[in-house]
């Protein structure tokens, strides 16, 4: 089995029928040689030979962000424009402070970690972008918290301890109307990520994660786009433009009678819309 398999990794239709957005599934030792996606030396490179300006490139301790000026200068080209120079030495004293080390989209940077993004791209038939975090400390980078997407989890290196809550609100968005309530105290379970294993967790589920085992951890998250109703609706509206209904203004000044004729002439278009396959 190829180790950028991810869809044979989890499941396939068994994954997609039973598991995807209902529950977390931890696969211990899915992957014979995650090094193959991403190892030490691979990270080096890549920060050795990129301009990432935060929050691409990001330090996180206790939930908040390292202000960038703490592991970084600002630089300025030739050409007028800015970017942010990391300074080695004090990049790692803040890692050795306890902050975690994120990296955003990394599988634009590293093929092998792309091929798997796309692989599962194709598969779930949405985007993925795939964010990499090294740690050196048992400190939290984050804390307690959700995610507004579900997420597939690889440890690549070291080991990293998973605190999983569950979810507080069915399928919580990034623009929603109310905040989740807080997880309870204590974790539905604990898992603790091991090199090659994989982890699925369904967008809302509260964690927390810390590499507690006395060990340096680096891991690969598969962040998994959301398709959801209120995105179907927005673009239903953009592509309803084409009708002059939808063009017209509100006849907010018109008769009781004027509005109410205006309104179901755009729920008819609305409803034909939606009932066409």
């Amino acid at each position: 089995m190829s180790p950028l398999n991810l869809a044979a990794h989890l499941g396939r239709d068994e994954f997609l029928t039973q598991v995807f957005h209902r529950h977390y599934r931890h696969l211990p030792g899915a992957f014979s040689a995650p090094g193959e996606l991403m190892t030490w030396d691979d990270l080096n490179t890549i920060l050795a030979t990129h301009r990432m300006d935060p929050p691409r490139l990001r330090l996180s301790i206790d939930g908040e962000m390292v202000p960038q000026y703490r592991y970084s200068a600002p630089v300025s080209t030739r050409r007028h424009t800015v970017w942010q120079r990391t300074h080695p030495a004090e990049l790692h004293e803040r890692l050795a402070e306890g902050a975690s080390l994120v990296i955003d989209a990394v599988d634009e940077l590293h093929p092998p970690v792309g091929r798997a993004a796309m692989e599962l791209e194709q598969w779930l038939r949405t985007g993925v972008q795939t964010n990499l975090y090294a740690s050196w400390t048992a400190r939290e980078g984050f804390g307690v918290h959700w995610d507004d997407h579900d997420v597939v989890v690889i440890q690549v290196d070291g080991s990293k301890r998973w605190k999983i809550y569950g979810p507080t609100r069915t399928a919580p968005m990034y623009k929603d109307t109310e905040e989740p309530e807080p997880p309870p105290e204590k974790p539905l379970t604990e898992v603790v990520m091991r090199p090659g294993d994989l982890l699925y967790l369904p967008r809302g589920w509260w964690h927390s994660v810390a590499a507690s085992e006395g060990e340096h951890s680096l891991h690969l998250t598969f962040g998994i786009q959301t398709t959801t109703g209120a995105q179907l609706l927005s673009w239903l509206a953009d592509d309803l433009r084409r009708h002059d209904v939808v063009r017209l203004d509100l006849p907010v000044f018109a008769s009781t009678e004027e509005q109410a004729a205006y309104l179901e002439r755009l729920r008819r278009e609305v409803v034909a819309a939606l009932g066409d396959p």
